[in-house]
């Protein structure tokens, strides 16, 4: 293997939504050969299938290991066996058998040191079940696979907004009996953390979204604000955390109040989903804090409706792609940084300063 440049592996997803047609796309500009070495994991026949059929202009390489791929190209990993049947647009087992063959690969490949980041492809949740993957997502898998006994974080970023979740994918009856204390405080260590480490933001500030309407409104519309996610809030701000709140989601979202912190953490799903798709759909991206692998993916899902028809914005994908990069990166420097102590960089505590009184106003008048 000759190669110097970030090892970016790329899932291929579900084969019958637009996985291949956004990743070419992405891949077809010069540019990125320049910024890492991709290696999808896939199929040389499926991906062929999609070029054709969407007239893309890419040309990939084909080969058998990873240990082979080559610095300036689109690199293949040929990983399914056998012929599989593509239907743009149709849910199917043989897609999601696929999609799994393509991550477990993937997977190995990285704990063999062959990637140095992983990207992967939206996949279809319920084609995907088998006896080797009964999870509700990537994030769950990938989670027990190469988490080596850390819990995960689900963020969803872009450059202007991070949002976690205290809960992933849960039935919505469930989650008031998900929300703990214990919960919140775990994960708000690891948001913070991911915050320092992953994008290197010294200081982070966190705000935390309540579970009911009104932030409970004193009790009247739920106790959780004053009996779980209060109490949370103020421990870790015992132990020094930069974290507020906590704030009635409906009005924080709609002032843009998100902009005076580094991060935001969702008490559930949609909570925090909806909102950050609406604000950041084109650009969104899915990141796994918390594990040694640096894992994104697109913000969006199979797009069946649009499979085949080469309408896909490849937007999502490359913001994908960047920030497992910059993460990459940032988590280097910190190594680095430990095993060579360099002084650190002055900060212009003025502008913490007037961060910080505009977030005192702002909470008065939330």
């Amino acid at each position: 293997m000759k190669t110097e440049k970030i090892r970016v592996g790329i899932t291929h997803g579900d084969i019958n939504g637009v996985g291949y047609e956004v990743i070419f796309k992405l891949f077809s500009e010069p540019m990125m050969l320049e910024l890492c070495t991709p290696v999808i994991y896939g199929s040389p026949k499926v991906a062929t299938y999609h070029r054709k059929a969407m007239d893309l202009s890419v040309n990939f390489l084909t080969v058998d290991s990873a240990d082979q791929i080559t610095d300036g190209k689109l690199n293949l990993v040929d990983c399914i066996s056998g012929d599989v049947k593509i239907e743009f647009g149709k849910a199917a087992q043989d897609s999601g058998q696929a999609a799994l063959a393509a991550l477990e690969k993937a997977m190995e490949d990285y704990r063999n040191g062959l990637i140095d980041v992983l990207v992967t492809a939206p996949i279809n949740k319920s084609t995907i079940q088998c006896e080797n993957f009964h999870f509700p997502g990537h994030t769950e898998y990938i989670e027990e696979k190469l988490g080596d006994g850390n819990e995960a974080l689900m963020i969803l970023m872009n450059e202007r907004l991070k949002v976690a979740l205290v809960t992933t994918h849960l039935p919505l009856r469930e989650v008031p009996d998900a929300i703990t204390k214990e919960a919140i405080m775990r994960k708000v260590h690891i948001f913070e953390r991911s915050l320092k480490t992953d994008f290197a933001i010294q200081k982070p500030r966190i705000a935390v979204l309540a579970l009911n309407p009104h932030a409970g409104d004193n009790g009247l519309l739920g106790d959780e604000e004053q009996n779980v996610i209060i109490p949370a809030i103020k421990e870790l701000v015992e132990e020094g955390v930069s974290c507020f709140g906590p704030f009635a989601a409906d009005g924080f979202f709609g002032a843009s109040s998100y902009e005076y912190y580094d991060g935001v953490l969702a008490m559930y799903h949609d909570q925090g989903l909806s909102p950050f798709k609406t604000i950041a759909m084109s650009d969104g991206v899915n990141f796994t804090a918390g594990l040694p692998v640096v894992r994104t993916s697109p913000d969006h899902g199979t797009a069946y409706d649009i499979a085949g028809q080469g309408k896909a914005d490849e937007s999502s994908m490359r913001s994908a792609v960047y920030a497992a990069i910059d993460i990459f990166r940032n988590r280097k420097r910190e190594e680095e940084a430990g095993i060579n102590p360099l002084r650190k960089q002055m900060v212009d505590h003025r502008e913490d300063e007037t961060r910080s009184r505009r977030t005192d106003n702002l909470e008065q008048m939330l």
